[in-house]
């Protein structure tokens, strides 16, 4: 069905696949479930490209540019949805929008799920929908306002956490997989009564990715590790990728019917890390369920752990041979309900690798760009999915916008000089982001830092400043203004429309 839309002053022509008009709603409209296409009209506009997963890249680029999209097929399996990429198009997932020369942004945006997706030209942006359907939200207007309206309709229908991490400390960026109990001792002591909430055991604890319990590193036991946290004033936490194991661990070499497979009854690889294809679980049968099930009870009722970060878990989404009718979104939600059922309410739930759509109600926090390191840009590489901290920063401030529907997570910021790469801007950058977020994760063993940099760490951790937003790239910290304009982009000069 053809129609016209008037939105904000400006009348849209809009195409739809099935019945009604638009229906006009909190901040625009809503159009019906299905396909639909939007003449734009507005020529060479700016493309904002919301990535599929957490570590997917997230920007603006001009229509008239080669579209952002990782180009490594590997790569790409990993850190985006290799079923709906296009080198020649601009595409989305979930939202997209596009901003013209007087500035204001006309956005699409999904109410539902199905691998909500969508593409542009220089003349129509269009939305579609993998399996089922689900209403279209279209609003035209300043680019606050729009993406506001929209984060609105999706805790309405979809869910919203308002929990907050705290201070958090997290062993990875020290340690990485050479994490032990030993270490983890003496760092839990130096942290009592430091300004941290949250004390996470990231990836090195578990026998192998896949099968969760401690390895030889761990003497004691996780049971004893969470007791030690706890008696030190803090929330244990720990790192698990709960939806996907290595093809050498146990659980694939004995249960290899636990996983998903494709049309000719082969094992999907459902990403790449740790050197290796690593396999999904296939979530649709009920002994994966309860093999997941069974996890989460031991993690959080036998050991005691309290924060989980569960990584990887775009994992279960991957293309495979699935029941027919089955929407893989749908199957990933219904995976993170049971395990938000298992832990409880209390247990704090932190996804990396998280899809949008289906992670929100249920996890308080999502992981928001690729992993930071101690380096801001990689200069081998042009992957906006790879890790260092200029990637992190630019997925992280063009997702600030979910803010009101779960905490955003920048991932890490850096006190130490030890191993570290950073100059004075990009470390301040990245302490400024995580302020604006609100979710302030360190991975610095006290022991590393000096007096000088302990004593800074321990006043920022403390203090909570007053956040303004200014602009896209711009914010008052405390009365400070804070430009991320050249972290996004260092060669911005020129390119963007200007924004009030």
């Amino acid at each position: 069905m053809a129609l016209l839309v008037e939105l904000a002053g400006r009348t849209f022509a809009v195409e739809t696949g099935g019945p009604g008009g638009p229906q006009p709603v909190d901040g625009g409209v809503l159009l019906t479930p299905g396909r639909v296409a939007v003449l734009h009209g507005l020529g060479d506009a700016l493309f904002y490209r919301h990535g599929h997963n957490s570590w997917s890249p997230c920007g603006w680029r001009r229509l008239s540019e080669p579209p952002l999209r990782i180009a490594d097929p590997r790569r790409r399996v990993t850190a985006d949805d290799p079923r709906w990429d296009d080198p020649h198009r601009h595409h989305s997932s979930a939202v997209a929008a596009l901003q013209g020369e007087d500035g204001n942004v006309l956005l699409l945006g999904s109410l539902g799920l199905g691998s909500p997706r969508l593409s542009a030209d220089l003349d129509t942006v269009s939305g579609w929908y993998e399996t089922g359907s689900a209403p279209w939200f279209l609003a035209y207007g300043p680019e606050e306002e729009v993406f506001a309206a929209y984060t609105r309709h999706l805790a309405r229908r979809l869910g919203a956490r308002d929990r907050k991490a705290g201070n958090v400390w997290c062993s990875w960026y020290a340690y990485y997989e050479r994490v032990t109990e030993e270490l983890l001792a003496q760092d839990i002591a130096e942290l009592r009564g430091l300004p941290f909430d949250v004390v996470q055991v990231d990836d090195g604890w578990e026998t192998k990715v896949g099968d969760w319990f401690p390895n030889d590193k761990f003497p004691s036991g996780m049971a004893a590790l969470t007791a030690r946290i706890t008696e030190a004033g803090m929330v244990p936490g720990l790192w698990l990728a709960p939806f996907i194991a290595l093809p050498d661990s146990d659980i694939a070499r004995e249960r290899p019917e636990l996983f998903l497979h494709d049309a000719n009854g082969q094992p999907v690889i459902a990403g790449y890390n740790w050197g290796v294809g690593y396999w999904g679980l296939d979530l649709t049968k009920p002994a994966a369920r309860d093999h997941l099930a069974a996890m989460i009870h031991r993690i959080v009722h036998e050991w005691g752990f309290r924060y989980l970060k569960l990584d990887f878990i775009n994992g279960a989404l991957a293309p495979a041979a699935r029941p027919d009718g089955v929407d893989r979104e749908q199957v990933y939600r219904d995976a993170l309900t049971l395990i938000r059922s298992i832990a409880g309410d209390d247990v704090y739930l932190l996804g990396s690798g998280a899809v949008l759509l289906p992670s929100l109600g249920v996890l308080d926090g999502l992981r928001s760009g690729p992993d930071t390191a101690p380096i801001w840009q990689n200069h081998a590489s042009d992957d906006p999915s790879d890790a260092m901290a200029r990637n992190a920063v630019a997925n992280s401030v063009h997702r600030l916008w979910q803010a009101p529907l779960a905490e955003v997570d920048p991932d890490v910021i850096y006190f130490r000089r030890r191993l570290n790469l950073l100059t004075d801007q990009q470390l301040a950058w990245l302490r400024d982001l995580a302020d604006i977020c609100g979710f302030r994760a360190v991975s610095d063993p006290p022991s590393w830092l000096s007096a000088d940099e302990h004593a800074s760490m321990v006043a920022y951790l403390a203090h909570r400043p007053e956040i303004r937003h200014l602009g896209r790239y711009r914010y008052a910290i405390d009365g400070r203004e804070v430009d991320f304009g050249a972290a996004v982009d260092p060669d911005a000069a020129g390119q963007l429309y200007p924004i009030s």
